[in-house]
């Protein structure tokens, strides 16, 4: 199967079984919840790529996993992302109208329904990995290092500090260090825990983790320059949100700072470095290497 095939075959696993776990059967007291759960529902299934679900499949299968026992930590981890993306689109936020080429969460059932949704998922996610782990117990010490993972990687300590630290400094200059810690955080945590989270499921050698790391480090700062530089030169056709929200905004991005044709270099090599460290995987890897070039290829 060639890369794009698996990438489709993977996105349709994930969506089917995000439409088991969100189908309103599962669910208690209706003639409450169920506007939140339309709510939980209409972000989760807005168009997204499922980059980070496929980078914890993906990572899960290159290190000798199996998919029934890694896919509902790729949905919760896909839960954690959309969550984010609803809290981001807020007004007190970044106070966007459209994700995905669709009015943004908020702009659809209020402020308050859009708060409550993001929390939902977030907590739905740890039900899901709790429950998962709960099934293989022979396996419980990897599952608990996975979930941890994805905690550390979720809050005070990973993506909310990055978002922190963009909203304090977003009307000031800022250094590199200080822009390097916003988007390894703010964007690059998740995906990080992505691949990490997926590896550890299994019994693997300590240096092949570091390697691992690296490679999630990477694409993840790499994907984060590549949306500043599309914040820049993409389209709402393409992106499916309004271009030039970095500037509206006064963020500080990686274009900003270092400039177009240094951001594109800063990207390649962060690349290059990813592929490179998978060498010792050899062709189990080969998914994960044609996934690093897509993100820093990409058009939306």
């Amino acid at each position: 199967m060639n890369f794009k095939d698996r990438y489709i075959s993977l996105q349709n696993k994930i969506n089917y079984q995000l439409e088991n776990y969100l189908d309103m059967d599962n669910f208690e007291h209706l003639s409450y919840s169920q506007r939140i759960i339309d709510a939980m529902r209409y972000s989760i299934f807005a168009g997204g790529k499922r980059l980070r679900p496929i980078l914890l499949i993906s990572a899960n299968s290159m290190v000798g996993g199996c998919m029934e026992e890694s896919i509902p930590l790729a949905c919760a981890i896909e839960m954690i992302h959309t969550y984010s993306l609803i809290h981001d689109d807020l007004p007190s936020m970044d106070d966007d109208e459209y994700r995905r080429g669709k009015p943004t969460n908020h702009m659809v059932y209020g402020e308050d329904i859009a708060i409550l949704a993001g929390d939902a998922l977030l907590n739905m996610a740890y039900e899901i990995m709790l429950d998962n782990a709960n099934g293989y117990l022979d396996n419980i010490n990897n599952h608990l290092k996975a979930m941890s993972i994805i905690a550390s990687a979720s809050g005070i300590n990973g993506m909310i500090s990055g978002q922190v630290a963009d909203i304090m400094y977003q009307d000031s200059s800022v250094d590199s260090d200080l822009l390097e810690f916003i988007h390894r955080y703010k964007t690059g945590a998740l995906i990080r825990a992505s691949v990490l989270a997926g590896a550890i499921l299994e019994n693997i050698d300590e240096a092949l983790i570091e390697s691992i790391e690296i490679y999630g480090n990477n694409i993840g700062l790499a994907f984060q320059i590549t949306d500043d530089m599309l914040d820049i030169t993409g389209t709402f056709e393409k992106l499916g949100k309004k271009v030039g929200s970095d500037k509206k905004n006064k963020k500080n991005t990686y274009p900003l700072l270092f400039g177009f044709d240094e951001s594109k270099r800063r990207v390649k090599a962060l690349i290059e470095e990813a592929i490179d460290v998978l060498e010792p995987f050899g062709d189990k890897a080969e998914f994960l290497k044609q996934l690093a070039r897509d993100i820093a290829d990409r058009q939306s």
